[in-house]
């Protein structure tokens, strides 16, 4: 029963999408335009250059394509569906976490398994478009495509975390959409979403060292692009673990401070 409830939860977001061809649609005309337009950005950057902060062209287009790619696996519409911790929040029907037979903590972790399942195959699919037309080109070894995957599977793990703790902040706050925002924004921009972390101030990289953003996707992709030695990938490997233990300790302590603050708040 336990398993049937799982999947149940797991499946909720992507049926969602799947029953709605218009949102299907939009959501691939947004992709392929993103990633024409950032290839042919960063294609003109280097027209008159050959190589900058380490990167030459063919790396940087790659790194801005795959960076595009990966926000599909954590881009849902969940306000469609009226299930988000800021909506349930506003609207005083968090309680209901707390009454299914899933944990709320359990059934969190499902939802975003199941997003991050279904945005998998949408940036599998886009990868393979674009390494068939050169636009990104490929791992330089079967080495590299490992770590590669390993170091993005933990950093997705990281990410979930990231996200988590902020819908997490919606127990104190309430009503955060500014905030949610902007806490958003931080992220894509220190995990190198908008560009590569070598590009910004030397003060603006040392920050970004002491904070989990960079390991969510500058650390894979730099492994992907080459910008990060094989050599290196050990001691980066081993920040994003422990990032993943950190963060979990961290928003394992705030479910628990959440649960005693549950009230029904709005209509």
């Amino acid at each position: 029963m336990a398993v049937l409830h799982g999947w149940r939860a797991a499946r909720v977001t992507p049926l969602g999408e799947l029953n709605t061809p218009p949102r299907m649609t939009a959501a691939l005309l947004r992709l392929t335009v993103q990633v024409v337009l950032v290839a042919s950005l960063w294609r003109g950057l280097y027209a008159q250059t050959g190589t900058t902060a380490g990167l030459d062209r063919d790396q940087a287009v790659t790194y801005a394509v795959m960076a595009v790619l990966a926000s599909r696996l954590r881009e849902l519409d969940q306000f469609a569906g009226r299930d988000t911790v800021i909506q349930h929040m506003h609207f005083g029907t968090i309680v209901y976490w707390y009454l299914r037979p899933l944990p709320p903590q359990r059934y969190y972790a499902l939802r975003a398994l199941g997003e991050q399942v279904y945005g998998f195959a949408w940036a599998l699919g886009g990868y393979a478009v674009c390494l068939a037309a050169g636009v990104v080109r490929p791992p330089e070894s079967a080495a590299v495509a490992g770590v590669f995957a390993l170091s993005l599977l933990l950093g997705q793990w990281v990410l979930y975390y990231v996200m988590l703790a902020l819908d997490q902040l919606c127990f104190w706050t309430l009503r955060n959409n500014a905030a949610m925002l902007i806490l958003i924004f931080a992220q894509n921009l220190l995990s190198g979403v908008y560009a590569p972390l070598w590009f910004f101030p030397g003060w603006f990289i040392t920050l970004s060292t002491f904070l989990p953003f960079q390991a969510t996707l500058s650390v894979p992709l730099s492994l992907y692009v080459g910008r990060t030695e094989l050599s290196d990938a050990p001691l980066q490997l081993g920040i994003q673990a422990a990032w993943v233990v950190l963060l979990a300790l961290f928003t394992r302590f705030l479910w628990y401070r959440a649960a005693r603050r549950v009230i029904s708040q709005g209509g």
